[in-house]
């Protein structure tokens, strides 16, 4: 058990680089890779789902009554901010269809499940993080295929109640069923929790090496784009959430969280999304893997700087 904890550790600390190793070998060298099936993508977003729900507890929800209005105004810059984003990118680099559904399922799904990591080590409000993942995740079964059908309406047929209940089932369930199991039985989850990273990790890993090798062809001639549109959605989306931060006039630590709570999405949903809810546009998964590769190298470049920021 021991040598899994450090195992998990060490593979919690350096999950950018491993990620970044895994996708490149599924690039270049799909044939090694391409034994992960894209079928599986669902499978492993629900064990994510599962461990994040491992992790709650009750008192993770309590800065949602002692703080409402923070959380409430964090939720709705991160549903408005994202989403019209990834429109307006999609449209000015001209994305085809499949492209395009797959940018704007990143934006209009919630917050990502390491945002909460990448506020502790910026030093900033990690309960208002917290709280605003939680919150954001339990509205995503209304609110993502609500924005997904208002910005793609024009562009392909999006059934919302089946996205409503791909949601429910890959994210909710697996979230609740993790939560209950860590209120009763928390001494042994309790233990569970030290290997989580482990789990977690290695699932992430294998949805990123499930698209890419599935795609690597199609991702030789479009990745410059595909990169060039996932970089700039994610560091506006830091930006924005930044500066509307500071127009309301909150502190530096709530700025940093909601900074990084709106810029970092939960792209594994939006890849599993692309895949079961829009199975013909087969590169409509491709954004959400490249986002899950590359927000994890711009949350560590971005908690170094964070860190260094003091309240004036």
């Amino acid at each position: 058990m021991k040598f899994l904890e450090k195992l998990s550790d060490f593979v919690g600390k350096y999950m950018a680089f491993i990620v970044v190793v895994v996708a490149a070998a599924a690039l270049f060298v799909p044939t090694a890779l391409i034994w992960i099936k894209t079928s599986w993508i669902t499978t492993l977003l629900m064990i994510v789902m599962f461990g994040m729900g491992l992790t709650l507890n009750p008192v993770d929800f309590a800065v949602v009554f002692r703080r409402p209005k923070d959380v409430i105004l964090g939720c709705l810059a991160q549903f408005t901010i994202m989403p019209l984003l990834a429109f307006a990118l999609g449209k000015a680099f001209a994305l085809d269809d499949a492209l395009l559904v797959g940018v704007i399922l990143v934006g209009t799904c919630p917050g990502g499940t390491s945002s909460n990591v990448i506020t502790y080590l910026s030093k900033g409000d990690v309960a208002l993080s917290v709280g605003m993942t939680s919150v954001s995740t339990l509205l995503a079964p209304l609110l993502t295929p609500a924005l997904t059908y208002l910005l793609l309406r024009q562009t392909v047929s999006v059934d919302m109640a089946a996205m409503f209940m791909s949601i429910v089932k890959v994210v909710i369930l697996p979230i609740a069923a993790g939560f209950v199991i860590n209120k009763f039985f928390s001494s042994t989850t309790q233990k569970a929790v030290k290997v989580l990273p482990l789990v977690s990790v290695t699932a992430i890993v294998m949805i990123v090496a499930a698209v890419v090798s599935a795609n690597s062809a199609k991702i030789m001639t479009t990745g410059v784009l595909v990169f060039s549109v996932v970089i700039l959605h994610n560091i506006l989306g830091y930006g924005l959430g930044y500066v509307i931060a500071a127009f309301l006039k909150v502190p530096l630590a709530k700025k940093k969280a909601i900074s990084i709570e709106v810029g970092m999405q939960n792209s594994g949903l939006a890849t599993s999304l692309a895949a079961t809810s829009f199975p013909s546009l087969a590169l409509a998964t491709v954004p959400g893997a490249v986002f899950s590769v590359w927000h994890n190298i711009s949350g560590a470049i971005l908690a170094n700087i964070y860190s260094q920021m003091k309240e004036k």
